[in-house]
């Protein structure tokens, strides 16, 4: 049997959606160990002189705290 946990993580990067969802799951990854998955729950774009200026991601990071 295995329980997972779920935790809501946002995450920015001025590059794409793609660095933005990494750069969540190295942060995550500093404190939370055993991560199984992310879900991208919504994306969104700051935009600024008719440029896109940051990419932001709502995730959802799934991890394991007891397996067997």
């Amino acid at each position: 049997m295995s329980v997972l946990k779920v935790i809501e993580i946002l995450g920015n990067s001025t590059v794409s959606f793609e660095d933005a969802v990494q750069k969540v799951i190295d942060e995550t990854s500093k404190s939370v160990k055993n991560i199984k998955s992310v879900y991208i729950e919504n994306m969104q774009v700051t935009v600024a002189n008719n440029k896109i200026a940051e990419y932001r991601v709502n995730t959802k990071v799934c991890f394991g705290i007891l397996e067997n």
